[in-house]
């Protein structure tokens, strides 16, 4: 495989492609329909092959064209089913999957990390990847030791591909309108490009892992792989047996979904009360399912550092939301920042407002569903609803960026899962001063 297009015209020309084909093929949609074609059959099919095209470019691309396709796959629940249907399985490919690094690129970005003499570090080592992202790709192995390792090595030219995409895709971000309607694709861009440089070092990144991983040792529910060895493009960590989290949205037993989904919401919430951090990718392809029923957790590239656990005003404020008291509610979320002085809100819009917040914990058990989600979307991405406007005056404080982040994304995979249990219960065992109303 040739190394990712570091030209930025190079990638812009091929991300804007994407769109552009896509309205040439609505035209002969439109043009064979005139003939007598079968517009719905037709117009399926054209979606198809966008969406073909699609996962090949921004798989191929990989970097920061890749990351926001995972970032839409995390939101596609709450996007309308006749839109979706053909994207959905494309955009679950980019949760855990794309084209593979050659051999002799592999060969490089190893010597790189570790030096020419890497081999002699394992016992043996598989030159064919068995999984890969956005920012690298991963193999198994077998340590010097003689245990069964992961080894995420990191795509050549990753770091000048993603700040190329991100920086173009800004560009294009109306023309991306057509894969998410509705969806703030130019903040998302933002707020990935505020992200660049952590996620890029894999160094760091294995720091952070050891802290989870030493947090989480022994835990019931939880495994998080212990960190081997690493470098800024190189991390290898303890091999685990399991499947992906996306063959539970996929195929799961109601079961499955309800235990896993549960699992899901407890680790992202019980994060910093056990380690001191919140992972803050909530993508299905960081999370596995083990046969005893743990949820085993990967990639933590994305973190929030909050070592007094998740802020006490946020129990407070979602406590006052629930009971349906709107003006304080209104002056909570002034004193916290996220209502700037002199912007003026209507109190009973803003509760409406943080509905997909609240309502899940408002009942002893909540079923999550796509449904749902696209009901409380739609409120906030149409022009004609009060809660439309509403979203653009309020301000994210730079403390709650990640928090909301992984809080909305968990939401949207939790409505895939279709998962039903008591949010309510994670919320009172991992929010400080959250008191659910009688």
């Amino acid at each position: 495989m040739p190394d990712i297009p570091r030209s930025s015209f190079t990638r812009s020309a091929k991300i804007a492609g994407v769109p552009v084909s896509h309205a040439g093929r609505r035209a002969v949609v439109a043009g064979r329909r005139l003939i007598g074609s079968d517009h719905d059959t037709d117009l399926a099919a054209a979606q198809l092959r966008t969406a073909e095209q699609l996962f090949a470019v921004l798989g191929t691309l990989k970097g920061g064209a890749m990351k926001l396709g995972q970032a839409l796959s995390v939101f596609e629940a709450a996007l309308p089913e006749e839109f979706m249907a053909p994207y959905r399985e494309q955009l679950t490919k980019l949760q855990d999957s794309a084209p593979p690094m050659s051999a002799a690129q592999v060969e490089s970005q190893m010597v790189k990390g570790l030096g020419k003499d890497w081999r002699s570090r394992f016992l043996e080592f598989s030159d064919t990847a068995t999984a890969a992202a956005s920012i690298g790709q991963v193999h198994r192995a077998t340590w010097h030791d003689g245990r069964d390792v992961a080894v995420k090595i990191q795509y050549p030219g990753a770091a000048d591909a993603i700040r190329s995409d991100l920086n173009q895709l800004s560009r294009f971000s109306r023309l991306f309108g057509l894969m998410a309607p509705g969806l703030d694709i130019k903040s998302l861009m933002t707020e990935l490009k505020d992200r660049v440089s952590e996620e890029l070092d894999y160094l760091n990144e294995s720091k952070i892992a050891r802290r989870f991983a030493a947090a989480y040792e022994g835990h019931p529910d939880f495994l998080v792989p212990h960190v081997v060895a690493g470098a800024h493009n190189v991390m290898i960590t303890e091999w685990i047996d399991s499947r992906p989290l996306s063959q539970i949205i996929a195929s799961g037993t109601q079961e499955e979904r309800n235990h896993f989904g549960q699992l899901y919401l407890r680790f992202l919430l019980s994060g910093p009360s056990i380690a001191g951090w919140m992972h803050a990718d909530p993508h299905p392809g960081n999370f596995r399912v083990m046969a005893d029923g743990r949820l085993a957790v990967l990639d933590f590239g994305a973190a929030a550092e909050l070592p007094d656990g998740l802020p006490v005003a946020m129990g407070r404020l979602l406590s006052v939301a629930m009971a349906g008291d709107r003006e304080q509610v209104t002056a909570g979320l002034r004193s916290e920042g996220f209502i700037r002085e002199g912007v003026d809100v209507d109190p009973q819009s803003l509760l409406d407002y943080l509905a997909p917040f609240t309502a899940p914990a408002a009942v002893p058990t909540f079923h999550h569903s796509r449904d749902w989600l696209r009901t409380q979307f739609e409120r906030t991405a149409d022009p004609r609803n009060p809660d439309w406007a509403l979203a653009f005056k309020i301000n994210l404080p730079p403390s709650y960026l990640l928090i909301h982040r992984t809080w909305l994304g968990s939401i949207g995979v939790l409505c895939q899962l279709g998962a039903e249990f008591s949010v309510r219960d994670e919320f009172v065992r991992w929010i400080p001063e959250f008191t659910p109303p009688n």
